[in-house]
Order: C-alpha cells, then structure tokens, then sequence
C-alpha cells in the first residue's frame, strides 16, 4: 500500500495540535494536486488553441486582450489617483469597452464554426459593419470629451 502524499504525523503530539497539523498537510497537498491540474488544463487549452484556431481570429483575439487590459489600466488609474478630468476618464472608457463589444461580435461573426448562424454575412461583410459601428462610436466619444 502506498504512504499518502504528505507526511507523516510527529509520534507525541497532544489529540488537537495533531488534526490541525494533519489537515494543514492534507490541504497543501490537495493545493498541489490542484495547481498540478490547472497547469495539464492550461497546457491542453494552449495546444488547441495554437493548433485548431484560425490566424484571423488569433490576430482578433490579440486586439481584444489589448482593449481589454487598455480599459483595466484606465480603470486602475482611475481608481489609484483620481478621476480629475472626469469626461476624459469615461470617454476612454467607453471607447475600451464599446471597442471590446464590437470586436467580440466581429469575433462571433467570422468564426468557422458559427457559419450555420450567420449565413448571409461574410467575413467581409462582418469586418465592414465593426468598421462602421466603431466610427461611430468613435465620434461619439469625441463628442463626449468636448
């Protein structure tokens, strides 16, 4: 039979610092198995993801983690030192999430797999309306900084 993953307990030890010690070992091991396991889970997603996705849609995916970690420093900074200009905070803002929006449904679009859905929509098509709707958005925030 084999020894469990931790260690064993001291051989004196008094009834109750004996069950916290043996939980307290009990619970990093289970951390370990777990962070063992995020990391198979993480290894696998990034294999099929390099492999099964289109470079489009990796180009795409690329322009949304960078609106998306944009409009998270606009918002840190708006938290750490203030919002002094208050229409240029949220004129940024609006800008990162209306951009991150259109990109995800320009994303949901021209993805393979959803062909069935979007079938009198091409890829071009698809592209030419998040260009529209972005210009608009776009002026919109202009409009909103004064």
């Amino acid at each position: 039979m084999r020894s469990p993953p931790y260690r064993s307990l001291p051989r004196r030890c008094v009834p109750a610092q004996c069950g916290r010690a043996a939980r307290r070992m009990r619970s990093a091991a289970a951390v370990a198995v777990m962070a063992g396991s995020v990391r198979a889970v993480a290894r696998r997603f990034l294999s099929e993801y390099g492999g099964g996705t289109a470079g489009r849609l990796k180009a795409l995916d690329a322009f949304l983690l960078y609106v998306l970690l944009t409009g998270a420093l606009q918002f840190g900074y708006c938290l750490g030192v203030g919002t002094f200009p208050f229409n240029s905070f949220l004129s940024g803002f609006i800008s990162a999430v209306g951009s991150f929006i259109l990109g995800v449904c320009l994303r949901i679009q021209i993805n393979p797999q959803n062909k069935g859905e979007f079938q009198g929509i091409s890829p071009e098509r698809a592209f030419a309306d998040f260009l529209f709707a972005n210009t608009i958005l776009h002026l919109v925030v202009i409009n909103f900084v004064g």
